[in-house]
């Protein structure tokens, strides 16, 4: 009989210092893209997802965490939030949550039509389908987890900010990886390129890695993890954008402590057996 590899226990140490784990489930990854599309969506492809909104994530309450820090604080507010987006524009995603937000409504500027009139806020409203606003509240398990792997708290306007970036960016994530599907490739990056007033710029040159997202092949219904990593290359760029890809490469289920490892206490239970006269029954 084959020795099954020793694994952590559910709330050792060791298994609350893995940084692979995504924080959030496949399941509600699979959820957010039924909302977007009635494509298949492949375990890798769910796994790659969860990982690359963690890694966003995750640099978004770093940053926040480091302006709290200069004011000795611990307990992450709104402003830090907008502090982190203010110094890195690459984690500046999920802007579809913004207008809803009380945080970001003054910072987004007033709205006024053609004729000069101020445009009201929308109204939220309740739909029976969730949306990136609706269902925001879904993603509160997965941010208070990655807070509380980062050594921080946060007030409740924080992690509600957090709840709707992740669902707004995860939404998008999804889109684009249908998109990717219907057009065979992905055809368009995520760039930012500094350049001189004045002056035409060039956009930066492709590598390899890239190059190769931009034609895909597979089933024309399904949506697999180099559709979703094509899709990351459209929603992100710059070191946030290398991060999340090669986490987002390196997510596989048989490699995870949880329900889809059986190695470690996750999928199928294992049913026990007696035999009894030649014949094995199940119990």
């Amino acid at each position: 009989m084959t020795a099954q590899p020793a694994c952590p226990e559910r709330n050792s140490p060791e298994r609350a210092a893995r940084t692979d784990i995504p924080p959030f489930k496949p399941s509600l990854v699979k959820a957010v893209f039924r909302d977007v599309t009635p494509m298949h969506v492949s375990r890798s492809a769910a796994w790659a997802a969860a990982s690359v909104t963690g890694t966003v994530l995750a640099e978004i309450i770093d940053g926040a965490r480091r302006a709290a820090a200069e004011e000795a604080r611990r307990k992450l507010t709104p402003a830090d939030l907008v502090s982190a987006i203010d110094r890195n524009v690459e984690v500046e995603v999920g802007t579809a949550w913004y207008e809803h937000s009380p945080t970001f409504r003054g910072l987004t500027g007033d709205v006024h039509d053609v004729e000069g009139v101020l445009v009201a806020p929308p109204r939220r409203r309740r739909s029976r389908k969730p949306s990136a606003v609706v269902g925001a509240h879904r993603f509160e398990t997965g941010v208070k987890r990655l807070l509380s792997s980062r050594g921080v708290t946060a007030v409740p306007a924080m992690v509600r900010d957090l709840d709707g970036i992740a669902s707004a960016f995860l939404t998008d994530l999804a889109r684009d990886a249908a998109m990717v599907v219907r057009e065979g490739g992905v055809k368009r990056f995520g760039s930012v390129t500094l350049v001189t007033p004045g002056e035409p710029g060039t956009p930066p040159p492709l590598d390899g890695s890239l190059q190769a997202l931009s034609v895909r092949s597979g089933a024309s219904r399904t949506i697999g993890k180099d559709d979703v990593l094509a899709a990351t290359t459209m929603q992100l760029f710059g070191d946030v954008r290398q991060q999340a890809l090669a986490r987002a490469r390196e997510a596989t289920p048989n490699t995870r402590f949880g329900t889809d490892d059986p190695g470690c206490g996750g999928g199928r239970p294992l049913r026990r057996t007696r035999t009894t006269r030649g014949a094995t029954l199940g119990t």
